[in-house]
């Protein structure tokens, strides 16, 4: 090790131990970014990330040189070979620029072209007292970490672990000392972590931490696709309750007929068909969380003995003599504004103060448009493995066609966007190693290019419509859109396009709308 290197590893050593340790949730990516800034005076690379995660997976903390998608992906540590080797080794691992394991980077460096897949790649592990944080090191040039020696290489890694370690303690102090004014909830599943840095989304997940602390009753409130029920397993998964069940039920699909036996259950014989005892969705749920979702579709006969539920804490079943005290944390979730829904008769205000004691509201996409790059990469790495193949990126000027769109149907249709159009994708390309999405895959028109084509309109000398042609032919497209934005829910359209159900639903069939011919 030559003297540029030791004076290399002492400015280093020095800037971190610099390094003020910031006092919220924040801290450790904000270090990983400083940390990531003093290794790319260290070690001559195209890429540099900090991973964090367990045994199980890993997501990414900071980058640079990685496409803005990167930091959305989830990277399963059994899919991926090279990430599972740096973290069940001690020290630096290198990998050989011929190596046939696939790197988790393919395709995402910003200074590759044509997609190459990455020459060059080594990484380290730093094991914390509550997570493994991967440091990893990517190049396009196959020779570009040869003239590291070991030793150099090892000294970095025991650098960065010491200063890691100190960073982690500061920020371990702080947590136990909000343990003595607050519930410490357990650690979350990734599965059910909220997609997003945008000011909403960190807003959303702020509120979501300080409420999940308590046991009050909730009330999700957003538009449809925009996530509800994932905040409501978030809520579940930070709180106390986190090893006990979490129930959900759709009160869309809850006739009145059945409605009883399935929210407090039935025993035998208590009705035609009843032939044998079972539990309602509030006994199996007893020591955890009950999610109502859709719970402004509720008859007010049914909500009314959902309050009766509330207020006592007791549940009877049908045909039963006994009351059996449950405690259960209720959760509910709504598209509907409530509050219009009171004054319209149609919702009991006393059950609305129940379930509305910490109200959250779930931005539209449109209200978080600078997450869609992260929750493009999160819906990509996911349908990398659902398509089995070994990359799946898209290129910038189809993200800048996502980021112009108005998304009606939000986080939910951005999904089934990027799902058609990787399979397209994976079609026309079915022998590439990397599969990459174009703009030609994503048939969606820009909000700028709808107004455009709105204002224009159609040439008289290419289309002689009537005034009644055109109006039925918009009405048929925006129910047809409606349709398949809500999954083919005639009540979440209607509510979308603030039409009545009964009267879409005449409409649909007078202008001749064939849902099958559309959707299959």
């Amino acid at each position: 090790m030559n003297a540029l290197e030791l004076s290399k590893l002492l400015e280093l050593s020095m800037a971190l131990s610099k390094h003020v340790v910031g006092q919220d949730s924040a801290a450790l990516k904000q270090y990983s970014k400083t940390l990531i800034f003093l290794l790319n005076q260290c070690v001559t690379a195209d890429a540099i990330a900090v991973l964090s995660g367990d045994k199980q997976a890993l997501t990414i903390l900071a980058s640079n040189g990685l496409s803005e998608d990167a930091i959305g992906r989830r990277f399963l540590l059994k899919q991926q070979p090279r990430l599972n080797a740096i973290v069940a080794a001690d020290g630096i691992v290198s990998f050989a620029h011929d190596s046939t394991h696939p790197d988790p980077y393919d395709g995402l460096l910003l200074a590759q072209e044509n997609r190459l897949p990455v020459h060059a790649c080594m990484g380290f592990k730093l094991m914390l007292p509550n997570n493994i944080l991967v440091v990893t090191f990517d190049s396009l040039r196959p020779e570009s970490f040869q003239s590291y020696s070991d030793t150099y290489l090892n000294m970095l890694s025991n650098i960065v672990l010491y200063q890691t370690q100190r960073v982690q303690e500061s920020i371990t102090f702080y947590n136990q000392a909000r343990a003595h004014t607050a519930i410490q909830p357990p650690k979350m599943e990734k599965k059910h972590a909220l997609v997003g840095e945008s000011v909403s989304m960190q807003r959303l997940k702020a509120e979501v931490e300080l409420v999940a602390s308590s046991d009050f009753n909730v009330l999700i409130q957003g538009d449809t696709g925009t996530g509800k029920e994932l905040v409501a397993k978030h809520v579940h998964q930070l709180s106390a309750r986190a090893d006990k069940p979490f129930v959900q039920i759709n009160c869309a699909a809850l006739p009145d007929t059945i409605a009883e036996s399935e929210l407090f259950g039935h025993v035998k014989g208590a009705f035609t068909g009843a032939d044998k005892d079972r539990l309602g969705k509030f006994l199996m749920a007893d020591g955890g969380t009950l999610f109502l979702d859709e719970v402004g579709e509720l008859s007010l006969l049914l909500q009314s003995k959902l309050l009766r539920a509330l207020q006592s804490g007791e549940v009877q079943a049908v045909g039963a003599d006994e009351i059996r005290v449950v405690n259960v944390r209720v959760v509910a979730a709504t598209n509907r504004d409530l509050q219009h829904e009171i004054k319209q008769g149609k919702f009991r205000a006393d059950l609305y103060h129940r379930l509305c004691v910490y109200p959250l509201h779930v931005p539209t996409l449109t209200e978080r448009l600078d997450d869609i790059p992260l929750l493009v990469g999160f819906f990509l790495e996911q349908l990398r493995a659902t398509l089995n193949v070994k990359q799946v990126v898209m290129d910038k000027l189809t993200l800048t066609k996502l980021l112009q769109h108005d998304w009606p149907g939000n986080v939910r249709e951005l999904e089934h966007c990027i799902s058609r159009a990787a399979l397209k994708a994976k079609h026309q390309q079915w022998q590439a190693d990397i599969i990459e999405i174009q703009q030609v895959d994503i048939p969606i028109k820009s909000t700028s290019e709808m107004s455009a084509s709105l204002i224009s309109g159609t040439p008289r000398s290419q289309h002689q419509v009537s005034m009644k042609s055109a109006v039925e032919g918009l009405q048929k497209q925006l129910i047809i859109d409606a349709m398949e934005q809500n999954q083919m829910n005639w009540s979440a359209a209607a509510r979308q396009l603030e039409l009545d159900r009964a009267n879409l639903v005449r409409l649909a069939k007078r202008l001749g709308v064939d849902l099958k011919k559309q959707f299959g």
